[in-house]
Order: C-alpha cells, then structure tokens, then sequence
C-alpha cells in the first residue's frame, strides 16, 4: 500500500518544537563562534599561530567524525521499536553537547607563553569532545527532518517556523553572552558559558516532543530495513552518496556559504572591540539589528517559495542577494552604521536560511528514488563534514591574516593594518565564499519543480 507523502501530517505547534533543536544548535554555534577563537587569542593571550593550529586540529576532527557518527547510527537498536531510530541519540548526544560549551572556557590558570602547549591541549581536547557530542546530536537531529516532515508544504511551513526559532538562537546566543562578558577579564567567560548551558537546556526541553518519531515513521523504517539482504559498508555508501551530483552541489555550496557565517559570527568580537572601539554589550545591538531583517524577510520569502514552486530558483535569488549585502559591510567603522548594515543583510539571509532545508529535502528524495532506501544519517554526516570545511577556512583564514596584518595577541588596541584585516575577514572574504557558492549551486543544481515532482511520485510508487 503507497503512502501519501504529501498529505499534512503534523501541527504547526509540533514543526516549531522542532525548530527548538535547530536553536540549540544556533545558539552553541553562535556563542562558540564568537567567542571560542577570541577567548584563547585576546584574552588568554596564545600566540595566533598556535590558536589557529588548534583550531585546524579541531576543525579536521569535526570534519571526520560526522559522516561516521551518520553511518554508526543509521540502523536500528534495541530502543529503535519503542523510542525511534533518531530520537534517542538526540537525547544522549544532546545532554554532555551542551555541558561541553563551559568546559572550553575553564582552561588551567597558567601563563600564556610558558604554559603555551597546555593550554593548547586544554582547547584542542575540549572542542574535539564538545564537537564529538554535538555531531551525534546534530546528525540524528537533522535526519528527523526529511523523513518526518514529507509533503512539500509541510517542508516549507516547519522550516519557516524552524527558521524564526532559529534565529531566536542566533539572537539570544548573540545577546546574552556578551552582556555577561568583559574585555579583559577571563572569568567572566565561565559565567557566560553558565548562562548558555541553562538557555540551551530549556531549547532541549522545548525540543523532545517534535523531535520524537511518530510510530507510523518508526515501523515504516522497520520493515524497510529488514527487506535489506545486506549492510552496505561505510566506504560504498560514502562513494555512492557523493556521486549524487546534486547532492554534490548542494553539500559543496553548504560548506562554502557556512564559510560565510563562520567567518563572521567569529569576527563579530574583534569587531566590536577593535574596530568599532565598543564594550562587548555593543554585540546585542548588532544582533538586534540582524534579527530584525531577519524576522521581517521570512514569511515573505516562504510566500514567495509557495508561489514560484522552485527552491532552486528562490534560493538562488536569496544567495546573490546575500552575497551584494556584504560589500557594504566593509565600509562601516561605526556601531549605528553597523546595526543597519546587519538589518539589511539579515533580509537576504532570511531568505537562503529558510530555503536550505527544502532544497535538502529535495535531495534527499532524490538520493531515496536512486537508492531504494533511506540513508539520511549518511548523508547529514556528509553534509555535516562539508559543512565542517567552513571551520577550518575559518582557522586558515583568521590565521594567515592575523599574522600578516600584525595582530597583537591580548592588546587592548590593535594597529590599522590589523583593523584592515579584521573587517575583510568579516566582509570581504565571506563575501568572495558565498559568491563561488552560488556559481556552484546555479551550474550543477538542477532539481526542477518538474524532476521534484516526478521523485515524489517515485517515492509513493515505492512506499517511501
């Protein structure tokens, strides 16, 4: 008997306590963003070059263990029958992920140049351990998405609403954290990684019940797993994954646009402190003015998916546009000028943010037609691992222009050359990432209304 994949199933309430997982993962990402790299170079006072190896150490770990987690996962266990295949890896990676943020703050009170290597050691075992767990909740999170939520406007309405929820995880990963911080004074970053733990805890709680699988979602992915003969190993189901061209694009333009918002999110403190010349609190204003623009652009950008029927074409329109928003960005050396500059690129942003999951979902349903199975826990790991490149460009890139430009590990000022750098690696560079992305996605993206509509009547013929 075929399933009807685009009949509504779930309630707006339910989409959105979904979103609530999406706003951990902002809200971690944010706060770890903008401070992580910050905190051992500024304040700890760690050489560049030693921060940026450990970042890339951390960066390459990140990368590896996602498609892994996905493949180790991607079957049933003992609790799969009663609790879901995804649900509970959510709970257990969950719980030490968000734990992990505070550890990374809490390094051994030692001097910077003598005790350079342990405190290298401090970051590189504390990041690898949050990211270990924040990959085993991320990939099980993510994969819930496109095999929960089947329908065309189910995809499109819960990622408008995951959007907004998201974005308040921006926001309050963004506004809080910095209020509890002061320039100078290491400790206060224990108590903003206090704060970050209880915010996230309450997302978690708001999270289970749209993260639980429905029982027609749990036996539809019993009986399909056990019609398969044998386990495909690690390597084919990677080989085969990536030769999915669309699958290809999207995750290389995934990687190249998360780039991008790496990128900036870690600039936001330099930003703030060097160039602007502000307190850390001056982050909410700038995060205020991003959520503004963003908030405002999202249901005209889910109106506009509707109509025009083609993800491909719309985030196509959101990812250009995103790209043009940054050239400004790079002529702003005051905190009002900024805040409107951010509400302007928060309009674009809006937009390629809330487009990214049904174009995922697209592929996925295509990757299933090609297949005869669901694989979605391979396939976030290895978009997870794309993504994860966005990580170490970051470290590569922070890196090479600190040195270059003559950044001062733990001043209070910094020179005009290192000033110069820190606003292109805020705007200029992200801009030049996201700009090859879209290059990418428009040439070899070609999921079509046309060839969406005729996977999803794929999958109904297969019962999938």
């Amino acid at each position: 008997m075929s399933i009807e994949i685009d009949e509504v199933k779930h309630s707006k309430i339910n989409m959105a306590s979904y979103g609530f997982g999406k706003y951990i993962v902002e809200f971690l990402n944010m706060a770890f963003g903008t401070f992580a790299y910050f905190f051992y170079e500024s304040e700890i006072g760690l050489e560049s070059w030693i921060v940026g190896f450990g970042f890339i150490i951390f960066a390459l770990w990140n990368m590896f263990n996602d498609p892994l987690i996905g493949y180790l996962t991607n079957r049933p266990f003992k609790f799969t029958k009663k609790w879901g295949r995804r649900f509970p890896w959510v709970i257990i990676g969950g719980i030490p992920y968000i734990f992990c943020y505070m550890l990374i703050f809490m390094p051994p009170a030692i001097n910077p140049t003598e005790g350079a290597w342990i405190l290298f050691a401090w970051f590189v075992f504390t990041t690898c351990l949050f990211d270990t767990f924040a990959s085993l909740y991320w990939v099980n999170f993510a994969a819930i998405f496109p095999e929960k939520f089947r329908s065309l406007e189910e995809r499109r309405t819960g990622t408008g609403l995951q959007t907004i929820v998201g974005i308040l995880g921006i926001a309050l990963g963004a506004i809080f954290p910095p209020i509890l911080v002061t320039y100078g004074v290491p400790q206060t970053y224990i108590v903003q990684g206090g704060a970050v733990v209880i915010f996230c805890f309450i997302g978690l709680g708001l999270a289970i019940p749209g993260c639980r699988e429905d029982q027609v979602t749990i036996n539809r992915y019993l009986d399909k797993y056990e019609e398969q003969p044998t386990r495909e190993s690690f390597f084919k189901s990677l080989r085969i994954a990536l030769k999915q061209k669309n699958f290809l694009a999207f995750v290389i333009t995934y990687a190249l646009y998360q780039t991008l918002t790496n990128l900036m999110t870690g600039s936001l403190a330099f930003l703030v402190r060097y160039v602007l010349g502000e307190s850390a609190s001056a982050q909410m204003l700038l995060s205020i003015g991003f959520l503004v623009g963003s908030l405002v652009s999202i249901p005209l950008w889910i109106k506009l998916a509707h109509k025009s029927n083609d993800n491909r074409k719309i985030l196509l329109i959101a990812g250009v546009a995103l790209t043009c928003v940054n050239i400004p960005l790079m002529f702003i050396d005051n905190l009002i000028g900024m805040i409107i500059g951010l509400l302007i690129w928060g309009l674009a942003f809006g937009g390629f943010w809330t487009l990214l999951w049904p174009v995922l979902g697209d592929v996925i349903d295509e990757s299933i037609v090609i297949t005869g199975q669901r694989k979605e826990g391979i396939y976030m790991g290895i978009q997870a691992f794309f993504g994860r490149l966005a990580l170490l460009n970051q470290a590569i890139v922070f890196t090479i222009v600190h040195v270059a430009t003559g950044f001062v590990e733990g001043a209070e000022t910094q020179g005009s050359l290192a000033v110069w750098g820190i606003q292109m690696h805020f705007s200029l560079i992200p801009m030049i990432f996201m700009g090859i992305s879209m290059l990418i996605f428009w040439k070899w993206y070609n999921l079509t209304p046309e060839k969406v509509k005729i996977n999803r009547e794929k999958l109904t013929e297969l019962g999938l």
